[in-house]
Parts: structure tokens; C-alpha cells; sequence
């Protein structure tokens, strides 16, 4: 059986895929898995044993579709669900599995406040949609893989941080996702262990806004590593504070502590923290704190982002004390 899974984009998407491959390779071990993702995003997939066959789009969709005819498919999986999937799905002669992007109650939440989402992770919405496969979700949550050469060194942090740090996830693809600089630097002013900042060289002057504080106890690393590198970085942390952004995922499938931090999104929407079949009231990650307020009027004002906030005081994230994230940490920290 020949199966190709879509999913274009971006990082945290991508590694909320990661349970249905795995369950696909354990479930149907003769399966040849080819997977369909942006080449900006290959790397993410890159290393995963579960996938035989990885094709990228770059630009030209109607070449990869050319390709993708010819193979033969027997199921085409789509777990991104957009106006290009479906081409996809329409070229290929196979039946295609997808999932409910419930759409319209992330409408209803976003303009009337009315949350009508279900308390589960995107991830238990994809294994809705295979059951035509009859795929059982195995429960053991996300994962992640790099090649032993994209693994850190220990010389490659300072060595006030080789016996433990704080993973600080400081970079995020909208500005109303991302904790402010201000709340940052209050953080480490108060934190109690050393910090590696974390994120893109689009976050590196922020980065050294927030180092300033304290250059011994804060190492700025946005932009010095690739996302491979900072996923291991990620992994050999004891703690991660991270906005809403893939490594938070990242940080997730390495079974992690995390603490994050919630703007303009919500974790309602089923993207929190995932480690197999946990969601947000009955079955709580003992690994997982979400920091947010409570009551927004506002919030959510967007299921993406903003480059700022609509209403210009961005509550959100202004208003999340950073004593209880310090508490937090020091609570994990022990573990």
C-alpha cells in the first residue's frame, strides 16, 4: 500500500502530524509513506524514519503533481486541507482522507466569543479522519528527529549553562504571539537559573534587549543555530518557556516541561502542548502550564496573528504576571 500525506507548512503543524505517521509505520509496517511539504520546512521531516519518500514543493505545484500521478497511490492523506491540497487530491486517482478543521466554530470563537471548540488536540481530529484506515492512535504523543551531526556540543553554550538552563522560546511568526521584550527581561531579572534565549536572526537584536539584563545568566542563541540545532537545545533543557510556535511542540515531543505563554491565541483552538491524548480539562499534561488571561473581552482576536495588537494594549500577553511563569518553572526544575 502506497500512502501520501500532505502537510505543507510550518513547523509545529508539521510536527503535529508526527503521531499519524508513526501510527501508520507500526499499523501498516509494509506501507510505503511518501510525505508532501514546503522545502522550506523539509528539515522538520527530514530525519523521520516513519516516511520512505519526501517530495517538496517549491513554486511549481503542477510539477509535483506530475510526479505524484505517476506513482500510484492507494490513499492521499490530507492533513493541511487547503485550496492547493486539493488540487492535489483531485489530480491523484486514490480516495482521500482529511480531517474537520471545525472552520466555522473557529469563526464563531474569533468574532462572537462563542467557544464551541471541542476539548481536544488537532492531533485527536486527525485520527477522526483515518478511519477508514481503522488507525488506532497510540497515545505516546509527538515526535522529533535529527541527524547525530545537528546535535549541539557542549562547548556550543556557556558553561554557567552546561548544568542545567531555562529554554527560552522568545520568536514567533505573528507579533501578538510573542511575550514583549519588557515582560522577557522582567523574567530574567527574576528567574533563578540561567536562560538560553531561543528563536530566528529576525529576533536577535530583541534577544540582546532582553540578555542585557544579566549577559551570565542569559545567552542570547536566536539566529547563532539552525532549527535543528535549537531543537536540540530544546532537548537538552531542563525547562522551556516558549510562546506559541513550533518548538514549543518540538520541546513537547522530546517529553519536555513546558510553560507557555498565550497572546492572541488560545489553546482552546487544540493546539497546546500534546503528549498523547491529553486536552485541557479532563486529562491534563502533567508536563504542561499555560499562562494567559483569563477574560479577555478581545481574545481571541485572530486563529493566526497580527503584526500588532488590533486594539493597541495588547492585554493578552501585557497583563500575564511573570511571578506564577517563575513558579512554574521552579516547580518542573525539581523534576
Amino acid at each position: 500500500m502506497k500512502l501520501l500525506l500532505i502537510r505543507f507548512s510550518s513547523i509545529g503543524d508539521i510536527v503535529l502530524t508526527t503521531p499519524v505517521l508513526r501510527c501508520i509505520r507500526r499499523q501498516y509496517p509494509d506501507a510505503e509513506i511518501h510525505f508532501l511539504v514546503k522545502q522550506s520546512f523539509k528539515a522538520v521531516v527530514a530525519h523521520n524514519p516513519h516516511i520512505d519518500v519526501i517530495h517538496t514543493l517549491d513554486k511549481d505545484l503542477n510539477a509535483n503533481i506530475e510526479t505524484l500521478k505517476k506513482i500510484g497511490f492507494d490513499y492521499v492523506i490530507d492533513l493541511h486541507r487547503n485550496l492547493r491540497t486539493m488540487r492535489v487530491k483531485r489530480a491523484i486517482d486514490a480516495p482521500a482522507l482529511t480531517f474537520d478543521k471545525l472552520n466555522f466554530r473557529k469563526w464563531l470563537y474569533v468574532n462572537f466569543k462563542w467557544n464551541v471548540m471541542p476539548d481536544k488536540s488537532i492531533v485527536d481530529r486527525y485520527f477522526e479522519g483515518m478511519r477508514p484506515l481503522k488507525l488506532q492512535n497510540d497515545g505516546q504523543g509527538l515526535d522529533y528527529f535529527i541527524a547525530p551531526q545537528q546535535e549541539t556540543r557542549q562547548d556550543d553554550i556557556p558553561m554557567g549553562h552546561w548544568a542545567g538552563f531555562i529554554a527560552c522560546v522568545i520568536g514567533g511568526s505573528y507579533a501578538t504571539k510573542k511575550f514583549p521584550v519588557s515582560k522577557w527581561r522582567e523574567l530574567a531579572q527574576q528567574s533563578p537559573y540561567p536562560m538560553i534565549l531561543l528563536g530566528g536572526p529576525e529576533d536577535r537584536d530583541e534577544g540582546n534587549e532582553i540578555a542585557a539584563v544579566d549577559p551570565g545568566k542569559v545567552y542570547n542563541a536566536c539566529g547563532k543555530f539552525s532549527l535543528n540545532e535549537s531543537a536540540d537545545l530544546v532537548r537538552r533543557s531542563k525547562v522551556v518557556i516558549t510562546n506559541d510556535t513550533g518548538l514549543m511542540h518540538i520541546a513537547a515531543a522530546y517529553k519536555k516541561p513546558v510553560v507557555s505563554l498565550w497572546g492572541n491565541t488560545t489553546p482552546e483552538m487544540g493546539m497546546f502542548p500534546y503528549y498523547g491524548f491529553n486536552n485541557l480539562n479532563q486529562n491534563v499534561a502533567q508536563l504542561s502550564v499555560i499562562h494567559e488571561v483569563k477574560g479577555l473581552g478581545c481574545r481571541p482576536c485572530s486563529k493566526i496573528g497580527y503584526p500588532s495588537c488590533p486594539k493597541k494594549h495588547f492585554k493578552c500577553m501585557v497583563d500575564i504576571p511573570v511571578g506564577p511563569v517563575i513558579e512554574s518553572v521552579k516547580k518542573f526544575w525539581k523534576l
